[in-house]
């Protein structure tokens, strides 16, 4: 590793403010953003360090002593010492690396939800390049080895330490650690390995989803940079509001209005579940808020195949439009069955809640 002094391009006994001219006329020249030379990135990063360790008065006095600044001599320096090179750098590093994850937003219809549904997913995500199939070299290339490291992936540098001059081993800059340079990448993904692509993924989604619930799809995300393994993908559940049914849990609920004559005398009705229609016997004398109970007509549960209840609660409508007829007649049915006058009573747990819960949501 090059002296500090050296790399900023001071003297020894460089006053903090000359040290600090040099490093930021240095760092304007090296930026990677506007320096595009190969090796520019790696000057920036040696440039910077050296600054870090001579700004800083008791690591600059430790690395005038032979000292390593911020943490001492370490046993990979011992290793390099005496093997030249790092245990952590033993050789190249893989171009091929694992994609993203993705997250997909799914929405549905209650109706959906009920048996599960099939859906075509379309996707704009990183696929493997058709061209180079990965390699990211242009079709009949191939890489060729670094002739800077060897095809080691790291090159040897000298440091001065408590031990006198130390072999360590860094990522070398001309292949960035690979071993291998691409002289002829791939022009359809530019030496990525990989492009940009509307793709269609065909899902079985079961039944019994809720929202916010999340289904994992492995490998059917992004694909990795190089080659390298695809990413997951996740699909996030929405299930949309119904009109006429709400859900809790696995079964779901409705309101049934019936006017006071059937209450009073009961009848049969047909009502359209979601999935069919449904025979109900309104009983004789049914009150507002009474809950009929269809059992196995609810949502398919998760993972099985029984089914949640269909919950209809009646709601006893009113008539407000009346002509004197009707009224006297309606009079002479009040005398005959001695209706009770009103009066307060206790509220019965869930005879009005449902209906007013059914329309809060």
């Amino acid at each position: 590793m090059a002296d500090h002094y050296a790399t900023l391009g001071v003297s020894r006994d460089a006053s903090p403010d000359e040290i600090k001219r040099a490093y930021r006329r240095l760092a304007r020249e090296l930026h990677p953003d506007v320096n595009p030379a190969p090796d520019a990135a790696e000057r920036f990063k040696d440039v910077t360090h050296a600054y870090d360790t001579l700004s800083d008065p008791s690591r600059r006095q430790q690395y005038d002593s032979g000292g390593q600044p911020g943490g001492g001599f370490g046993f990979s320096d011992i290793f390099d010492t005496f093997f030249g090179q790092s245990q952590s750098q033993r050789g190249p590093r893989s171009r091929a690396e694992r994609g993203q994850d993705a997250l997909v937003r799914v929405e549905l219809d209650l109706d959906e939800v009920i048996f599960g549904t099939h859906r075509d997913i379309e996707v704009t995500t990183a696929v493997v390049c058709p061209d180079c199939t990965g390699t990211c070299c242009a079709p009949g290339t191939a890489p060729v080895t670094c002739s800077a490291c060897g095809g080691i992936g790291s090159v040897q540098r000298q440091v001065r330490s408590i031990l006198g001059m130390v072999v360590t081993s860094q990522p070398c800059a001309h292949c960035e650690g690979y071993g291998t340079v691409i002289e002829h990448p791939c022009e359809t993904c530019r030496g990525r390995g990989r492009v940009r692509s509307d793709v269609t993924i065909p899902v079985d989604i079961p039944s019994g989803v809720d929202s916010g619930l999340r289904i994992h799809l492995p490998g059917q995300g992004e694909a990795g940079p190089g080659g390298g393994a695809n990413g997951d993908l996740y699909l996030e559940i929405r299930v949309r509001p119904h009109e006429v049914f709400s859900r809790d849990g696995d079964d779901l609920h409705c309101v049934l209005q019936v006017s006071m004559f059937d209450a009073i005398t009961g009848v049969r009705t047909s009502i359209a579940a979601l999935d069919g229609d449904v025979e109900l016997d309104v009983p004789p004398g049914a009150q507002s808020g009474e809950v009929l109970t269809v059992r196995g007509r609810g949502i398919t549960r998760l993972r099985s195949t029984q089914r949640g209840d269909l919950d209809v609660t009646v709601q006893v409508v009113t008539p407000t439009k009346l002509d004197g007829h009707a009224r006297k007649l309606l009079d002479q049915l009040r005398d005959r069955v001695d209706a009770e006058a009103p009066r307060l009573a206790r509220e019965h747990s869930g005879l009005f809640s449902r209906i007013r819960d059914h329309f809060r949501r």
